[in-house]
């Protein structure tokens, strides 16, 4: 195993639902007395299992059978929709839950950049939590002076370095996070879409330093993210989780090609969907369609059903480029829309986005279901498809495309006398 970072062998990862132990001493009591009484537990979330669970059990298989092998030196993408069982395999991988079957070996000191503020103490200083994760990692005190200028000049918290990181903002928290677990020599550094939180600037940095720790210093990285142009400009090889198991190894082109086309040719999402009934899409001569000219307005109008069963309901629309790419994102929690609690069982909604400046390309619209300050309850990804196609806009006959960016904002060119 001298050339193998990471070795999984028929790994498995079980968990019970509405387990006592899983919540506050509150909800734990309350299920043990409705257990006892023979009831439905009262803590349970309205939501959805994957393949793996078994109908009307209480257990869940977030991962199944998976064996895999890293090198040395690998970065290695980790792509799969949501529920695929991407974050139960880093969490396994970094030690923070244990598997149920199956044995891990790992070659290296691990370094886990699992959600912003992982491994950080909130009433420390910045200062005190780099310490902290050092003598984590195993190095001795004058290791991690040594590489305490570059960390906090990479992470740009020189400034708040003795501020406890509780009064930090995301972006603050996870720059350092990052710059803590990519500066500290781990051996295998896991890394969960975080990324997501910083600033294009930051992720550039963050990247290339992901390349100089693979290439300059033969480490190994594990990358996640929803964003496949950055998979694809990090990791030359990828995995695609699917219900739990690998379901391919490759190259990274090879997997986003497989994902992407297993999205879209995935049948009877919506019939997934235990609240949304229908979406279509609406242009601005009121005709239903899948093609929008550049700068046309349509809606998107939904039928839900049962919505009344999540108090203080949030639906949220995520509208994506074909490398999986955030374009935007819409919530009700932006206006005040207010859903009736003596409603209908079925409710129309729609979202009228006006005069989108996209560029021709394909698209795709995610819907969330949330309950507001209570967390996400359904997530359907890909749950629509659209071609934005060029309506020769300036009038000259000049054809926009893909190549001109995602977005096209209204622009005139002049010559001053």
């Amino acid at each position: 195993m001298s050339d193998i970072a990471i070795k999984l062998e028929n790994i498995s990862k079980q968990y019970r639902l509405g387990v006592v132990g899983t919540g506050t001493l509150s909800h734990d009591l309350n299920r043990w007395f409705a257990r006892v009484r023979g009831k439905e537990d009262p803590t349970l979330k309205i939501g959805q299992s994957n393949q793996l669970s078994q109908a009307g059990g209480d257990y869940i298989w977030a991962l199944k059978d998976i064996n895999l092998e890293v090198k040395k030196g690998e970065i290695l993408g980790i792509i799969g929709k949501n529920g695929a069982g991407k974050s139960t395999l880093l969490k396994l991988l970094s030690r923070v839950t244990g598997p149920t079957t199956g044995q891990i070996k790992v070659n290296g000191r691990i370094a886990s950049l699992l959600e912003v503020g992982t491994g950080f103490h909130p009433e420390l200083t910045g200062r005190e939590n780099i310490f902290l994760n050092g003598a984590i990692l195993g190095m001795r005190k004058w290791e991690i002076k040594k590489k305490l200028d570059e960390i906090v000049d990479f992470a740009g918290v020189a400034k708040y370095l003795d501020t406890p990181v509780k009064r930090y903002s995301s972006g603050m928290y996870v720059r350092l996070a990052f710059a803590v677990a990519a500066h500290l020599e781990p051996d295998i550094l896991v890394v969960d879409e975080v990324l997501a939180v910083g600033d294009a600037e930051f992720q550039k940095k963050a990247i290339g330093k992901m390349q100089d720790v693979s290439k300059g210093g033969g480490r190994t990285v594990l990358f996640v993210s929803h964003n496949m142009a950055l998979v694809q400009n990090l990791c030359p090889k990828s995995i695609l989780l699917e219900n739990g198991s690998v379901d391919l190894y490759s190259d990274t082109d090879i997997v986003i090609d497989n994902y992407l086309l297993s999205s879209k040719n995935q049948e009877n999402r919506i019939q997934k969907s235990q609240f949304l009934k229908s979406i279509v899409l609406i242009n601005s001569n009121s005709k239903e369609t899948n093609k929008i000219k550049t700068r046309e307005s349509f809606s998107l109008k939904f039928v839900f059903e049962d919505l009344k069963k999540i108090p203080f309901a949030s639906i949220g629309v995520i509208i994506k480029n074909s490398k999986e790419q955030w374009v935007t994102s819409f919530t009700s929690d932006m206006q005040p829309i207010e859903f009736d609690k003596d409603r209908v069982k079925k409710e129309k909604i729609s979202l009228f986005l006006e005069n989108v400046p996209l560029n021709p390309g394909e698209y795709s619209v995610d819907v969330s279901i949330s309950q507001k300050g209570d967390g996400r309850i359904e997530y359907l990804e890909n749950i629509i498809y659209f071609d934005i196609i060029d309506s020769d806009i300036y009038k000259t006959g000049f054809r926009l495309s893909s190549y001109f960016g995602v977005f096209h904002l209204n622009g005139k060119w002049e010559i001053e006398k």
